[in-house]
């Protein structure tokens, strides 16, 4: 093991299990944090997963997270068990439930929040997800999209969905503006499958539910398997069952500043974000929640590191 607590896969140089970290969100939601680590910032254009739950939210408000901003990013939700309604400020009102995907393109600027109902299941169990835009969609007009149905298809004990992206001949309708792929492997107890991989993809898997096996690897809820690059396939197994999200996309080249919910290219870019938040410019306002925005918090007195897809610190910004 290395003092980053990553571990090299015997076999498998390419193959790094990252554990992630516990972090709170809000006050009721903690979540456990895969993506950015030291090791390994992003995936493809992935540059941010938090997994939660499963949770018993039975007589607990569940999540509760105010008005927050974004730019530069797109967010996705993807549920297991659960409710979760999002409000933004191009005035969308949608409820999302397992198996359907909200998609929200920050693109120059957007605010939104997001809220168990008062009246939601017992149990929440998900993730939440960024995909960094890149150069020539970042300063976009902000959308949302809701996609209540997703492409699926069930074979040798395995049902996949396609979140975003392509895999195999199943097309996720939601857009995105890299080469990229989320898609959700359910795997029956004692189910093996063998992965079609892009060469010049690079990949992740995770577990939301059971362990399973990857090439030999195990792989269990808590930490984020990444496959590497180059890879024409991947073998997965599980012995009880299992609930896996696949990560995959072109490797990301331009470099990224990231604090709290922006993602930037510069450290000038941030604070400019941050200002504009505090005085209520460039992201609107979300209507309908019952309690204040979030207040950004303070920078930090250095300046914020430009870095790339490896972390490596790069001159500028």
């Amino acid at each position: 093991m290395s003092t980053d607590g990553a571990v090299t896969l015997a076999g498998l140089p390419a193959s790094v299990l990252l554990p992630g970290h516990d972090v709170p969100l809000g006050r009721y939601t903690t979540v456990r944090r895969l993506l950015p680590q030291r090791p390994r910032r992003m995936i493809g254009a992935w540059c941010f997963v938090d997994a939660f739950g499963p949770d018993d939210v039975l007589n607990r408000p569940g999540m509760q997270v105010p008005p927050h901003p974004h730019t530069g990013l797109q967010t996705v939700t993807w549920l297991v068990a659960g409710e979760v309604l999002h409000r933004d400020s191009l005035g969308s009102l949608q409820t999302i439930l397992p198996g359907q995907l909200n998609l929200m393109t920050s693109g120059h600027g957007i605010s939104h929040s997001e809220e168990s109902p008062a009246e939601h299941p017992p149990l929440m169990h998900g993730l939440q997800l960024w995909v960094a835009l890149p150069e020539d969609a970042r300063h976009q007009p902000a959308r949302f999209e809701h996609h209540a149905e997703l492409p699926a298809a069930t074979a040798g004990g395995v049902t996949t969905t396609v979140v975003v992206g392509e895999l195999g001949a199943l097309r996720s309708p939601a857009r995105v503006h890299t080469p990229l792929l989320g898609a959700e492997l359910l795997l029956e107890a004692g189910a093996r499958t063998e992965l079609k991989l892009r060469t010049d993809f690079e990949y992740g898997l995770l577990s939301l539910d059971g362990a399973a096996e990857v090439d030999g690897a195990e792989l269990t809820p808590g930490g984020l398997l990444y496959l590497g690059e180059e890879r024409t396939a991947a073998t997965v197994t599980s012995t009880g069952g299992a609930r896996l999200f696949l990560l995959g996309g072109e490797p990301f080249e331009e470099p990224l500043v990231m604090w709290w919910n922006f993602v930037a290219r510069s450290d000038a870019e941030i604070r400019q974000a941050r200002e504009e938040w505090t005085a209520g410019d460039r992201f609107g306002v979300v209507r309908g929640y019952a309690g204040e925005a979030l207040p950004a918090p303070a920078l930090p007195t250095t300046k914020l590191k430009v870095r790339d897809r490896h972390g490596n610190t790069l001159s500028g910004g």
